[in-house]
């Protein structure tokens, strides 16, 4: 199928950027970047019609978007601010994404379910505490963003007991290495300097796109 073959493709050009990145190459990491995201619009487009197709390019455009605009976060605050809200979209479409797929079972095990709920409820309230102090005027944004990353954590878990079987839970993991991402991105930027932090939120980020695409893809396939 076309859209495995443009998916195989994403991944070597992501180990490819990844490499780049790892040897401190910034100026090709910075001119290869734009183009990451472009092969799974690609793949998507090319899929075969499914009722949340155009959901999912919307979010894929607005992450790419957000790509290119914090590529430019080192020359203002605007433009890190810019990036953030394209990236809210995106999560807030993925929100939405989750939400129009198929529900094909109800929630047996109700005891995992709510232990998730509460990792992501601590994952929230840690971020927000740790992190609340060292915001200033983005404190607001910044909160807002992460409630809606941790809606989204929420719609891709609930989902991952109530859609049909995707191979490795593909969609949770993407969702939980989006946030991871961020993650990493929030504390190198506001709490304090990680090391290889450049490297470790594009492997997190290249990895979730792929597998929120390809679990979605694959729940979605004709039989």
């Amino acid at each position: 199928m076309k859209n495995k073959t443009v998916l195989f493709i994403y991944l070597g050009f992501s180990f490819l950027y990844l490499a780049i990145t790892a040897l401190e190459q910034e100026e090709m990491s910075r001119l290869m970047k734009p183009f990451l995201l472009p092969f799974l619009l690609i793949a998507v487009y090319v899929s075969e019609k499914f009722k949340t197709k155009s959901t999912l390019l919307i979010a894929l455009t607005f992450s790419w978007i957000g790509d290119i605009v914090l590529l430019f976060a080192n020359k203002g605050e605007l433009y890190f601010i810019i990036g953030l809200v394209a990236f809210l979209i995106s999560h807030v479409f993925y929100i939405v994404l989750f939400n129009q797929q198929a529900v094909t079972a109800s929630i047996s095990n109700k005891i995992s379910f709510g232990a998730g709920i509460g990792l992501i409820l601590l994952y929230f309230f840690g971020m927000i505490t740790t992190l609340g102090p060292k915001l200033g005027p983005l404190t607001v944004p910044v909160i807002v963003y992460a409630v809606v990353i941790s809606s989204m954590l929420y719609f891709a878990l609930k989902g991952s007991y109530q859609w049909a079987k995707i191979p490795y839970q593909s969609v949770l993991i993407g969702a939980i290495l989006f946030i991871a991402s961020d993650s990493i991105l929030a504390f190198n930027k506001f709490y304090q300097a990680i090391p290889f932090a450049s490297f470790l939120i594009m492997v997190t980020y290249l990895a979730a796109q792929y597998g929120i695409v390809w679990g979605i893809l694959n729940l979605n396939q004709k039989k």
